[in-house]
């Protein structure tokens, strides 16, 4: 146990974020760099190293919380590192982007404030970083077996790079023009700078993963001659197919699903242009979707330099307390002010567009919307509620339905889908075709960052399982697992 009183004798202190109006000069991360390192041990020191740690459960990688805890309080980063990389690929992404349910979890966070895991699990990497302990983990001898892994997502990337590690010959089909599928054009720069995602493909090409990207599998590159040429396929294509938003006046101009003005903004960054292709400089922003990817677009506008920026939620507000049907451990629905949030613009709760209006050349002007209430379990309208708000740019970031099925992806293999509509697979991640495996959203739906890397591990398993025989890889879950209703 890192300190019998670290709990009661330090509060919860949390990363330091630049001030706003620094920070929304620049792209760069919002948050002070250096400033964990000095309260880490601290921090670390709160954890009480549960005879039943919930964060495990929390967790769907099973990250060895307490552990690494431990050796942080003690500044031995190292062995934290070491401990932080046994069930976890990429701590660097995860503590950046996961929303923490491991800490929904921690048992302080009965009647206090959770241990920050997820700041001591991102300190621990960048020092592992700083220092030289994270190293290329090159195979001692190949199995003579290959495997394609479609998609450079997390979990893309966490098969490919658990496989190679087994001593398979990988090689990952990008059909963007760079690796890193979400994490590197949805995730906007100001939440993570995409050298972090450059320094894990360098590690991953020096321990043999092979890169190809401008592919897509279906399209430029049959599925069939994919599997043709290699002994097994992981397929982890995410759901990338967006919910739409059918109402009158959806194909005014100006109005564009998240992942279409996401990631010019990311070209941007990349050097691919001087200014995005859709911009809301000037202009008065609607955000449709409360969620993460919403409030991405919220920040993404500020720095642009919209005129006003709104979000729109169609649910009520969370609450700031747990709701008594979503008692400790479960991971709850709370109101939560992000980086984004903090930079300005309004958010709008209980509300339904109706329509958009245009100018006469078919520019979007006017968002039309109404307040909505539940009667009977149902969303409906409120009347005498209607009202219109000015719309210039409008980005809808309403979730995603499931993988693309236009490119001929699943026909071409030949897959089967489950309920959902998702790629269904078995206790291994095999599909109904022997030796084409899924993992991520493709198979799970859209879900969490921690999800992609523990089903991208799982899966990576399951191939092993499949080309030798046996495998000595860990499997943190199976498909079936839905932890803490995450």
């Amino acid at each position: 146990m890192a300190d019998p009183k670290g709990f009661l004798n330090h509060g919860r202190e949390v990363a330091k974020s630049r001030p706003v109006d620094v920070r929304l000069k620049d792209w760069n991360e919002v948050y002070v760099p250096g400033s964990l390192l000095p309260i880490i041990s601290k921090q670390a020191s709160r954890c009480m190293d549960c005879g039943i740690p919930f964060c495990h459960n929390g967790c769907p990688l099973g990250n060895l919380i307490p552990e690494w805890n431990d050796y942080a309080y003690r500044e031995d980063w190292s062995a934290a590192s070491e401990r932080l990389h046994a069930t976890n690929n990429f701590p660097e992404f995860t503590g950046r982007l996961c929303p923490a349910p491991c800490e929904s979890a921690c048992v302080l966070g009965i009647n206090q404030p959770a241990v920050t895991i997820k700041n001591v699990e991102v300190s621990i990497i960048d020092k592992a970083w700083d220092t030289g302990d994270v190293a290329p983990q090159i195979p001692e001898r190949l199995s003579g077996k290959t495997v394609a892994v479609i998609g450079s997502g997390p979990a893309g990337l966490a098969a490919a790079q658990q496989l190679t590690r087994a001593g398979h010959t990988v090689a990952v089909y990008e059909r963007a023009d760079r690796i890193g599928g979400l994490l590197r054009y949805g995730i906007p720069e100001f939440k993570m700078e995409k050298r972090h995602i450059n320094r894990r493909i360098e590690q991953m090409r020096a321990e043999g993963t092979r890169f190809r990207t401008g592919i897509e599998i279906g399209r430029d590159l049959k599925a069939t001659d994919l599997k043709k040429r290699y002994d097994a396929v992981v397929i982890a294509a995410g759901a990338t197919t967006a919910r739409d938003l059918p109402v009158p006046g959806r194909e005014l101009k100006g109005i564009h699903q998240a992942m279409e003005y996401l990631p010019l903004a990311n070209k941007v960054q990349e050097g691919d242009f001087v200014t995005p292709p859709i911009t809301a400089e000037g202009k008065h922003v609607v955000v449709i979707g409360g969620g993460d990817t919403g409030a991405d677009c919220v920040g993404t506008a500020h720095r642009q330099g919209a005129a006003s920026v709104t979000q729109l939620e169609i649910m009520p507000r969370p609450g700031e307390e747990r709701a008594a049907h979503q008692p400790w451990p479960t991971f709850p629905m709370l109101y939560k002010v992000t980086s984004a949030h903090e930079e300005g613009g309004e958010r709008v709760y209980s509300v339904s567009t109706t329509h958009f209006e245009g100018d006469e050349d078919g520019n979007v002007q006017w968002l039309h919307l109404t307040e909505v209430e539940f009667i009977e379990g149902k969303l409906t309208p409120k009347p005498g509620t209607e009202r219109k708000i000015p719309a210039q740019l409008v980005t809808l970031a309403m979730g995603f339905t499931g993988t693309d099925r236009e490119n001929g992806l699943v026909d071409q293999f030949g897959l089967e889908l489950d309920e959902r509509g998702n790629i269904a697979r078995d206790a291994d991640f095999q599909t109904n075709v022997p030796g084409v495996f899924v993992a991520g959203d493709a198979g799970r739906g859209q879900s969490l960052i921690v999800w992609a890397i523990a089903e991208g591990r799982s899966a990576a398993r399951g191939c092993d399982r499949f080309l030798t025989g046996a495998s000595e890889l860990p499997a943190p879950i199976r498909p079936t697992d839905r932890a803490l209703m995450v």
